[in-house]
This record gives C-alpha cells, structure tokens and sequence, in this order.
C-alpha cells in the first residue's frame, strides 16, 4: 500500500491520500482523543505525542499537530494508516457524520440559502478539499452568511483570507443580498 502525503496551507496539518475511499459522502472533524472513539484510526493516531487533530474527507485523512516536527511524526502516522487498512478495520464504529449544528434561516430566504449552498458545495467545498479541509453552510441572516471551517481549514493561518477574498467575493458576485462572511 502506498500512501501519498501532501502539505496544506496550514503547516500544522499534512494531507494522508491512502489511494482508498476514506468516509465517502461526507466528512467528519476529530478535535480530542475523547471524540476519537468514534474511530478506530483515530484513536490510533491520538496514540502518537503530537497529533491534535484528524479530519476524515472522501479520499483523504488530513492530521494537525500540535507539537513535534513531522518528519518525525510522519512515519508514525503512516504506519498507524497502513496497519489499519491492512487489518481491514472499519474507520467508524457506528454512523458518526459530524454535519455541524442545526443549520439557521428566515424562511423567507429560502432561495437564497440555496443558491448560496449550491454554489459553496459545486466551487468551494471541492477546492477547499484539496487543500485537506472542509467548509459546511452554518447559516445566513441580514446579509452574512455563517459557515463552519473544518479539518486544515481550522485554524489555518490563511483562512481568513480564504473567507474575505475568496468565498465573500464569489458568493457576493452570484447572491447580491450577500454582503458578508464569518466563521463560526
């Protein structure tokens, strides 16, 4: 088994790419070992002095430290990913998607909040991915729309800008009655 890694505008996260699906059709954002018992592989890499973060995305596992250097975390992190697709574990123990909390709207701009999600889920979400993180629709009220920054993207030194400068101008450029985007 060969697993590729790849670095992500946060330093303190590295991408793992198994070549395998990892959790198709959504994403799920371990920030504790507490929160690691939905996981198997998480825990396991909770085991290793350094790691404070694991982000399960489609194809991908992204990992943040928050101590050592990764050229010596690295090897273990990919004998903990290897050992456990070789094993054929399972990555949950029972259906653990971590959608956020609820999402809120005024009915009233229902089609709005649509065309905003459809736009984050067809030009942000993808682009966001590749960089090992995620970005889910929170909410939207009196022009700001809320998202919630997950897996490299929290935390990142750059995600400000990725909100400001990228995000807020596409999704002011399509959805005119946008006039703001915050984290939550």
């Amino acid at each position: 088994m060969f697993i590729q890694t790849e670095a992500t505008p946060n330093p303190a996260t590295l991408k793992f790419i198994p070549g395998k699906v990892v959790l198709p059709g959504d994403t799920l954002d371990i920030r504790s070992r507490e929160e690691a018992a939905v996981s198997p592989l998480a825990e396991r890499l909770f085991e290793i002095d350094g790691v404070a973060g694991v982000f399960f995305g489609a194809d991908f596992i992204a990992v943040t430290k928050d101590a050592g250097e990764w050229q010596h975390l690295k090897p273990a992190i990919l004998g903990a990913i290897m050992e456990h697709y070789l094993a054929g574990a399972p990555l949950l123990r029972q259906s653990a998607s971590d959608s956020g909390s609820e999402e809120f709207f005024d009915e009233a701009d229902s089609q709005t909040v649509a065309t905003i999600k459809e736009l984050i889920e067809t030009r942000v979400r993808p682009a966001v991915a590749s960089d090992g993180g995620d970005i889910i629709f929170q909410g939207y009220r009196d022009g700001v729309v809320y998202l919630h920054m997950r897996g490299a993207c929290s935390g990142c030194p750059s995600s400000t800008a990725t909100l400001k400068h990228g995000i807020e101008n596409l999704l002011r450029h399509f959805v005119p009655d946008v006039q703001e985007v915050r984290p939550i």
